[in-house]
């Protein structure tokens, strides 16, 4: 079988960790936070507590990047430590739900917010227009994965780099702004008027998980990393807190630039203090932000069914592993990643639109929840067998982790209360379309063994 050549070296590794996550959300959800948080504080609280949630966690799998190398990081540490039959439903889960829907939306919010740069306001959200330009962007964002790979390496270093620009530059103008003139203190002192029912901390929480995610993304190129057991942990660590870091002093800075109930229509309220030209520009970069961070899903979503077939599981094998030789791309996975990704992005704006009615839930959160008590086994495990791990690493970092990840689920139930069930519903079907198919790859394979069996038999 062909296999993926090593070709992204640390700097491109830390970018992918930064790249991914940094992109919609923290312009996309900052709103939303600051809604369901109530206040400032809260808002800011949020940001901080789940970012710190975040590094513990990548930070712990960085120890599992230092022992397991094969050809996609999360399904490779699941079948390194629960074993195969776990392994196949978490990469299973990652290839038709995790992947595919967090890229679709991010296809939505990068339309959007070019669509933004070009009429100048926020009004064409679920338009013709903005629904097509998405498709384009998924469209586009696959080729450059899979016909020029290099390409897609160096656009998400480059649009790393430029997506820090306005975060940057927000967060210290506004921050010195708002301590000058006293509009950070009184904000932080002032009660939300747009807050929504039940506005707490942990609902705030729960409206940060989108901004924050990603990360696991840059551990399905684990076996393209120039020496990944060294490289990959240090890219997990220092990736995420730069983010939180730079997620933390935004969400300040916003704060600093306008009075706290004139943010209610976005933090695109804040852009233009510093008047028409200047929010353009910021605009423009926040579009390229998207598309950097939209670029990195696609790179991970494209290896995704992938990641089950080099181990001989999921649809189909034999088509799924097969790698061209000129492009170095699992072309047949990143197919089915295309088909998956068109899926979702129906389901995420027919539910956006209200099709659903009471029984659609927010694909930009759940999914996203959902990998996290997927990782508490894994956690659970590494604590009883790693045993030449010191203390801090076998116990006090998977600890810190599940108990971070308690405060998600925590805080997924506050905030979406009935629509988790939903959801789960959802899961559970396709979870079972998993096994079923899991189930028909066994015949086949103890039909092919018996009729080996036979053969010998003949010949003996």
């Amino acid at each position: 079988m062909d296999t993926l050549k090593k070709k992204y070296g640390l700097f491109t590794a830390i970018c992918m960790v930064v790249g991914i996550v940094i992109g919609s959300g923290i312009f996309f959800k900052a709103p939303l936070v600051l809604a369901n948080a109530g206040n400032a504080l809260f808002s800011t609280l949020a940001w901080i507590i789940a970012g710190l949630i975040m590094v513990v966690i990548a930070t712990t799998f960085g120890v599992m990047a230092t022992k397991y190398e094969k050809v996609n990081g999360i399904v490779d540490y699941a079948e390194a430590s629960c074993g195969k039959t776990y392994a196949y439903y978490v990469g299973w889960f990652m290839s038709l739900i995790y992947y595919p829907a967090m890229t679709s939306v991010l296809a939505w919010v990068s339309a959007r917010y070019t669509l933004v740069v070009v009429v100048g306001n926020d009004s064409m959200i679920f338009s013709t227009e903005c629904i097509a330009l998405a498709l384009f962007y998924l469209v586009l964002a696959y080729f450059v994965n899979t016909i020029a790979p290099k390409i897609a390496g160096k656009f998400q270093i480059s649009s790393t780099l430029i997506k820090l620009i306005p975060i940057v530059f927000i967060a210290l103008v506004g921050t010195v702004i708002g301590l000058f003139n006293g509009t950070l203190g009184s904000n932080f002192g002032a009660i939300y008027e747009f807050s929504n029912e039940n506005a707490g901390l942990f609902p705030a929480i729960c409206s940060t998980i989108f901004a924050y995610e990603g990360w696991i993304v840059a551990t399905a190129i684990n076996s393209e990393i120039k020496d990944s057991k060294k490289n990959l942990p240090i890219a997990l660590c220092l990736g995420t807190l730069i983010i939180v870091v730079a997620y933390a002093l935004y969400n300040v800075g916003v704060l600093g630039l306008a009075e706290i109930n004139s943010l209610s229509d976005g933090t695109y309220v804040a852009f233009n203090f510093f008047g028409p030209a200047a929010a353009a520009v910021i605009n423009v970069l926040v579009v390229v932000s998207c598309l950097g961070t939209l670029n990195g899903l696609m790179l991970g979503c494209t290896r995704g069914i992938y990641a089950l077939s080099a181990r001989n599981e999921g649809i189909s094998p034999k088509t799924f592993k097969q790698i061209d030789k000129i492009t170095n791309v699992p072309h047949n996975s990143a197919a089915f990643a295309l088909l998956a990704c068109a899926f979702w992005f129906m389901y995420f704006i027919f539910s956006s639109m209200g099709i659903f009615g009471e029984y659609g839930f927010d694909s930009s959160e759940l999914p996203i929840i959902t990998i996290y008590p997927l990782y508490i086994p894994i956690l659970l495990v590494m604590m009883v067998k790693e045993k030449d791990l010191n203390p801090l690493r076998r116990f006090v970092l998977p600890v810190l982790s599940i108990i971070g990840i308690g405060v998600i689920v925590m805080a997924s139930i506050l905030a979406h209360g009935i629509k988790n069930v939903w959801y789960l519903i959802v899961f559970a079907l396709v979870m079972l379309l998993g096994a079923f198919v899991k189930r028909i790859n066994e015949k086949e394979e103890m039909r092919i063994a018996s009729s080996n069996a036979q053969d010998t038999e003949s010949e003996a």
